[in-house]
Order: structure tokens, then sequence, then C-alpha cells
């Protein structure tokens, strides 16, 4: 039944640990390890330089001041035209979003149409929408137009699940659309904690599925139309390419591994003013010296954005990310393409790795705790948790995006579970030990030990004490007739009888001497009426004897007497022996005059002897018999002692 009831806690304490942990993973996961990711990421990820082989021109405050807001499209004619015409980039990205046409400079549309339409290594933006078309029918037809041109061949592996997200697409005015050769996906979507770390590489629209700006570019770079769709990864196989991947409602994401921020410009890559571009375009063809030298883009990518804070809000392109609060969005392009030309990504551990290291955490965290002592496991456990703080920023440093806070959660979760569970198995164990011990020393002496468990020393106090002796008699001639089997049942049963008595009177068994047994009275359980009680005691004691003997008559066993001496005044009370072996006793002549008395049962055929100092605190209630003249061993004089008679007549009464 104990192993039973122990298991049980076990179970239970196993049942709550784990709820309790999944809890804890849940709101970890919810709420503190994006936290966790973005400063690992912008502290230990992102320690690279983005590459010199990539700039961006932005419409920035600078521009803004050029000219207001908005510019007339034969700006934007003019950064393409010196990019085309002068610069020769490898390749351009356009991440912009033209929806309409400028009535008012219809000129300034058609310069900036046919620039566009004359440059082959441009792949400019789009953005899938979550609201319907307005005209379905009109929606279809541009559906099935926009991907006649602008799809490429997307090998699907398996069915990446469709939520439906986006319904429509940024619709491009006509001249727009038949200018643009190539376009990609530039959305890219937020946490629920509002930070962008994904980038939705590949997004579906009504069942259509189109590359990002950034994988576009990429595919145009290297010559390809096709990619695959592997559940876990995006497969560009002409060139090896495999990005890490997982499938959303979002669309197909992956990872962004950003890169050191430029303190002077808060731009991971090179930037350059757009109107620097356009002065410098002017310069060229005037024949003066231009401010950005063309040769600075020849063989390099471009992109070109907007992102003005002084302008109006629609043209402040800029998110929270991990390195940057207002991380321009034309640089996290530039970002994703740099990732997928390097092929450098962070890869997110599995659901199966994350439940691995909680695992393992919260089986060394059990071990420590179970094999050493209190403060050698805390200090492991605390080194435990510094290693894999360690661990987590070399694997950030390789690229693996590691839980960092959940671990350390659940090791401390663990850990006080872990503490709480031994320290109620140690207290189990030590009422065990003390139920145990209580079976060779009494329960008062035993809880004696443990109130003062912090100061056990040899020594101790005098005190005024009652010693009571029973001894059985003719014990021995008994035994010879028995086996030592027979006689142990019947002095168990003998003492097992007369303990509940003994302590009922507040006596304490002091010890088991044979057939003899040895009580205090007085200490040390503080009793003022002790030489009363052991009185009391005694009866009591013979008359369970008496009980006992029609019993053992009954059973064929062999009538046994006992006889019981009594004696009250001073003794050392406390602990004698050695440093290393105590033993709590009474010691003095009170104890062997108590003895003694007992002995002489034998002498005078009596069973009750009591000393003439416990008669003179019971002497107005005890019927007695005085023994006179008794020359006591040891004793120089005689001195008296009393038989208590009819002790089966004898009434004390209550003292309480």
């Amino acid at each position: 039944m104990k192993k039973f009831k122990s298991k049980l806690f076990f179970i239970k304490s196993f049942f709550l640990h784990l709820f309790l942990s999944l809890v804890v993973i849940f709101l970890s996961w919810q709420f503190i390890e994006p936290n966790a990711y973005n400063f690992m990421i912008k502290n230990f990820s992102a320690t690279k330089s983005g590459s010199d082989n990539i700039a961006v021109i932005v419409i920035d405050d600078k521009s803004i001041a050029y000219h207001r807001w908005p510019w007339p499209r034969e700006y934007y004619a003019k950064i393409m035209e010196y990019l085309n015409d002068y610069a020769k980039p490898e390749i351009i990205g356009y991440d912009a979003i033209l929806t309409s046409l400028d009535k008012d400079n219809p000129k300034s549309d058609e310069y900036f149409f046919n620039t566009v339409k004359r440059i082959d290594n441009l792949v400019t933006g789009f953005s899938p929408l979550q609201q319907p078309y307005e005209n379905e029918q009109e929606g279809r037809k541009y559906d099935i137009k926009f991907m006649n041109k602008f799809g490429v061949n997307i090998i699907k592996k398996y069915e990446p699940y469709d939520f439906g997200r986006y319904k429509s697409i940024s619709e491009f005015p006509k001249p727009y659309f038949d200018a643009v050769k190539r376009v990609g996906s530039v959305n890219i979507s937020q946490n629920p904690d509002g930070y962008l770390t994904y980038m939705d590489q590949v997004v579906s629209v009504n069942g259509n599925y189109y590359p990002s700006l950034g994988l576009r570019m990429y595919m145009l770079l290297n010559n390809t139309d096709s990619i695959t769709l592997l559940p876990d990864k995006i497969y560009v196989e002409k060139t090896g390419l495999t990005i890490p991947s997982v499938a959303n409602s979002k669309g197909i994401q992956n990872l962004i591994r950003y890169y050191r921020v430029n303190d002077s410009d808060s731009y991971t890559h090179r930037k350059y003013s757009a109107i620097d571009i356009i002065d410098s375009l002017e310069a060229i063809k005037k024949g003066q010296k231009p401010a950005v030298n063309p040769t600075e883009f020849t063989g390099k990518i471009v992109f070109v954005g907007a992102n003005a804070k002084a302008a109006a809000l629609a043209l402040e392109d800029a998110l929270p990310t991990p390195v940057l609060q207002k991380h321009p969005g034309v640089d996290i392009q530039a970002t994703n393409l740099d990732n997928l030309l390097t092929k450098d990504f962070i890869t997110q551990t599995s659901l199966l790795q994350d439940l691995v290291i909680l695992f393992t955490m919260t089986v060394l965290t059990f071990i420590i705790i179970s094999k050493f002592s209190y403060f050698a496991s805390l200090f492991l456990l605390i080194l435990l948790a510094a290693f894999y703080i360690m661990f987590s920023v070399v694997c950030y440093q390789a690229g693996v995006a590691v839980n960092v806070i959940t671990p350390i959660a659940i090791q401390l979760l663990t850990t006080i579970f872990g503490y709480s569970y031994r320290f109620l198995l140690e207290g189990k164990t030590k009422e065990k030990i003390k139920q145990a011990m209580g079976k060779y020393l009494s329960q008062d002496i035993m809880k004696n030990v443990v109130q003062n468990i912090d100061d056990i020393k040899l020594g101790g106090k005098r005190a005024n004490v009652t010693v009571l002796f029973a001894d059985i008699r003719g014990f021995t001639s008994m035994s010879e007739k028995m086996t030592a089997e027979e006689v142990s049942v019947i002095l168990n049963e003998y003492f097992t009888e007369i303990e509940p008595i003994i302590t009922k009177y507040n006596g304490v068994i002091n010890k088991f001497i044979g057939d003899a047994v040895m009580a205090i009275f007085g200490e040390p359980i503080q009793d003022i009426n002790h030489p009363v009680n052991a009185v009391k005691c005694a009866n009591d004691m013979l008359k369970k004897v008496n009980q006992l003997q029609d019993k053992w008559l009954f059973e064929g066993k062999p009538k046994i007497e006992i006889g019981i001496g009594i004696n009250t005044g001073e003794a050392f009370v406390g602990n004698i022996g050695s440093e290393k072996r105590l033993e709590y006793t009474v010691i003095g002549d009170t104890v062997n005059l108590a003895s003694r008395i007992e002995s002489y049962n034998k002498v005078y055929r009596t069973n009750f002897l009591i000393s003439s100092s416990t008669y003179s605190y019971v002497s107005s209630i005890a019927d007695v018999i005085k023994i006179s003249e008794v020359q006591i061993r040891g004793k120089a004089k005689k001195m008296d002692i009393y038989e208590a008679v009819s002790y089966t007549h004898l009434t004390l009464p209550t003292t309480e």
C-alpha cells in the first residue's frame, strides 16, 4: 500500500509538471521567444556586413527636399535611364507599386513607361491583396492575363494548403503592364508582435503562385524560370539553391538573415540618395563630372525604392526588424536577395528538435538535483543554464535559431518541482526513520531530539523524576521450558500492551532490559504530578497483566507475574556516551534504588512496591503496608518501603 501511494504521488507530480511545462512552453513561444529571437539575431547573427555587390537607391528626405512629393514619373525614368544607359548594373529591382496614371503629367508617364520597356534586366514589384476585385469577372481575366505574362514555372512536389489569404493583385495601368517584363511580390508579413522576421518567398493569389521580388531577381540572374516547392524547402534545380521554408496562410516563408547596420545611414547595404543619381544624370548629359560615378554600379545589383521620413506617411516604407526599429523596406528586399545569392539562411529548429532539447534539459536537471547536494546541484544547474545560453549563441552565429528562453524556463520549473519533490520525499523518508527509530527510542525522546536537532551534545540537567521498574517473575525458568520464538511472542505481546499505558500517564520508556522495562516520569515530558501518574500507571499495568493471564491460560501459554518498583527523587537526565554515540537516559541513586526496590518483590512475595519518597506524594490516596527496616544493597542505613496492597481495589483520584 505504501509503495502504491508513493507511485501514485510520483505519477501525480509527473503529470502536474507535464501540464505546467506545456503551459510554460505555450506562453514562452507566444510572448517571450519572439523577443529573444530578435535579441539573438541583432547581437549574434547580424554580425556580417551586407554584400558590397548590392546597392540601394532611395527616394529619401534629401530627395524630397529637391522636389515636393509626389514626384512626376520622369524622375523615376531618369534614375532608370542613368542605370540602364550609363551604370550598366547586372540587374535592377524596383521596389514600388504603380496602380494609376498621372493624368496631370501624361508625357512624364510616357517617358517613364518607354524607359522601363527598354530595360531587359529590370524586375518590378507587385502586391497581392487580401480584398477581392471590385468586378469579379474582370478580376479573373486580369489574374489570367497577369499569370500568362509574369508567371514562372512552379513545380509543386506537394500541395501547400491555401488559406485564400490573397484574393486579388494590385492592377497595373495598361501602359505600365505592357512595359514591364518581370515582376516579384514585395509583400512582407509582420509577426503578431509587429516585427519582420520572415520573408514571403512565394505567395499564392487565387491558386496562382508567384515568387518574391528577390527570388525573381535571383531566377533572372541565373537564367531560370523554374523553382520547386517541397514540404520544407524551396529548391532551384539549376543552381542547387535550397531555401529552408515553412508554408502557412501568409505564403511560403523563410527566416531572413539580417546583416550589420551601417550606423551612418541605418541601412545594411550601401545606400544612395535618388536625387544624387538624378543630378548625376544631368551632369553627364552636360559633360560635367557626376556626383555619383556610374561605374560604382557597373556589374552590381541595384534596388530602387522610397523611404522618406519627412514626407507623407505613404512614402515612409520602414517597419521593425530585429536589427532596426525602422528598417527601410527596400533594404529588406536587398537583404533577401543577398541571402539567396550567398545561400546564407537562418534555419529554425524543428518541433522534434525543440522537444529533444526540452527533454534533455529536464532529464539533466532531475539527475543533478537527485545526485548532488543542494549547493553542488545549484551550482551545476547554473552552469547548465550558462552552457545552454552559450550553446544558443553558437547556434545563432551558425545560422540556427533555437529557443533560448523556453529551455531555461523549463529548467527553472523542473528545478522547483525537483527540489519540492526531493524535499517531500526526504520528509517522508525522515518521517519513516523517525517512526522506525521510535521503535528503538521513545517517541517523546525522539521529539525532544528533533526539536533540539541543532543543539545535540553531551550533558543534561538534574531533575526530580519518578522511575518505574517492572520485571517478569520466574522468567528464567519459563525460558528454559520454551523455545526462543515462543518466549519472544509472549514478551512482544506483553510489551505491546504496557507501552500505551506508560504513554497514557506521561511516562517515557527509557529501555527494555531483557524481560524488564524501565520508565521515567517527569522528564522529558514535564509533569508536576509524576509520582501520582507513575503509581496510576503501575496499577493499570497490573490490571492488564491479569487480563493477559486469562488470555494466555486459554491459549495454553504459561502464566506470568510481574513485579513493579517505583522511586521518586533527584537524578541526572540527559545525554551520556561519546560525541559519536549518545544515549538519552536518567542516571543516579534514584534509578538504582527503584531497581532494587523492585527486586524486593521476590523477597516479600509482592507485586508492587514504592519508596518512602514516592509514598510521601501518594500517602493520602494509597492503601499500603509499610515494610520497615529493609536493608537496601548499597545503602548504609535501613529504610522503609511500602507495598500497595490489594492493588485491584486501589483507587487514585484524578489529578487533572
